[in-house]
């Protein structure tokens, strides 16, 4: 088995800073491996909820960009109003 030097030497300190053999510090580290590989496989997929709207910006930034407005500007402005707390849902276009 080829092991590449520096991870050799890592794993060699780890295994002295824990008071363990370095086979004890690989075997584990094996253990782990296949058991993450094994719990990922049992693991139930995951569906991911789907979006129905159309894509695109919402209204209110449709509005301001086609008015020439800069989209980093908008998303600035966006942010220093949510850290805030201002309400834009009333707010005009």
């Amino acid at each position: 088995m080829r092991i590449d030097e520096t991870l050799l030497n890592e794993a060699k300190a780890y295994a002295a800073r824990n008071g363990r053999s370095l086979t004890s510090v690989m075997e584990d580290a094996l253990r782990q491996l296949l058991n993450r590989s094994t719990e990922a496989a049992q693991r139930p997929r995951v569906e991911l909820p789907v979006s129905e709207q159309e894509p695109g910006y919402q209204a209110h930034v449709r509005v301001r960009l086609d008015r020439g407005e800069s989209l980093v500007g908008i998303a600035w402005e966006l942010d220093d109003n949510e850290r805030l707390g201002v309400d834009l849902s009333d707010a005009a276009p």
